[in-house]
Parts: C-alpha cells; structure tokens; sequence
C-alpha cells in the first residue's frame, strides 16, 4: 500500500441537489458545498436558477446551462424541477448521471407519480435518496434502481423496536400507528 495516494481532485464533486416546485419553490434540497454559506443565499440562488431555466423544455432529455461559474444540469417532471449543480470544471456526463439517478429513484420510490403532492407526502424518502446519491458532495451511486431499494430497505426496518429506528422511520411508524387507530 506504500506509495499509494488518493487523488480527490479527480473525483467529481456535486455542489448541490435541487428539487424545486413549479414555482421555484423548495421541496428537497441538498447543499454539499460552502458556495452558500446562508440560508438566504441558497434560496437566491435557486430562485435565480429557476428563473433562467423555467423557459427551457427540458421535460424530454436533460438540460445543461452555465450559471455564476457552475454547470446546472436540469430536468423537469410534472410540476417537479429536478437541478444538479457542479463546479465549471465538473464533467457534464458525471452530473448528468446524478441527474438522471435521482430522478430514476424518485420515480420508483413515488411509483410513477412524479408530480408535487406525491414528492411532499413521501419527502422522508427523496431526502433518504439524496442521502444514498451524494454525501459531502462525493458522488456514492447514480443506479436508480440501487438508489430506491437502499431508500426502500430503510422504510422496511418499521417492526424494529423505535430506539433501533432512525428519526424518519420512527416518525412514520408513529404516523402509521395513528393512522391505524383513528381509523378504528
């Protein structure tokens, strides 16, 4: 292993995951990167991102534009607007994958109903796929497919005990078990 250094500089880095409403509003956002460093700042920019896209058809294939130094790939679904941002010397492909990924497990997780309401009801799970994507703006994985089971295998743990569970999941065992007693 003597000699051996791993060279971060060639790995691609993904700045941030954006899913915004037909109105450039948030649903799910991603920051893995300091280029915003307050909350006001972020919301700025994806206001400023939505605006210079939301006269684009990118609803067939993906779309790449150039914004403030950054490469913005984006693609738009329903009333749901998919964004995934790099550094201007980030690989259009790479980020394209991620795209293309999150959108892929997006509509396995939400069984084909890829539209605003579905992506607010099940947000516990576009946040967990953000998660299995990206972490610290390394890219893990951009299989859609991987991506939605790992999500899925999370949400199968519910019979566990609740100090075994995360936050989420115990969040929607609690709801399911509300949902069940006030339907009786």
């Amino acid at each position: 292993m003597a000699g051996f250094l791993l060279n971060y500089d060639s790995c691609p880095v993904v700045k941030n995951i954006l899913l915004l409403d037909s109105e450039g509003k948030r649903v799910a956002v991603k920051y893995y990167s300091d280029d915003w460093p307050t909350n006001n700042a972020k919301v700025a920019f994806e206001k400023s991102i939505f605006t210079k896209t939301q006269k684009t058809n990118a609803r067939t294939e993906a779309e790449i534009t150039m914004f403030e130094n950054n490469i913005i790939v984006y693609k738009f679904v329903q009333d749901l607007h998919f964004f995934v941002t790099g550094g201007d010397d980030e690989n259009e492909l790479v980020l394209a994958t991620v795209l293309q990924g999150f959108y892929d497990a997006v509509t396995l997780l939400l069984r084909n109903n890829v539209d605003q309401r579905e992506a607010l009801e099940n947000l516990d799970l576009i946040l967990l796929c953000l998660d299995e994507i990206v972490d610290g703006g390394m890219v893990l994985e951009t299989d859609g497919n991987i991506i939605a089971g790992k999500v899925s295998s999370h949400n199968m743990d519910d019979g566990a005990p609740l100090s075994e569970q995360t936050i989420t999941q115990a969040l929607a065992t609690a709801r399911e078990h509300l949902t069940r007693s006030l339907l009786r």
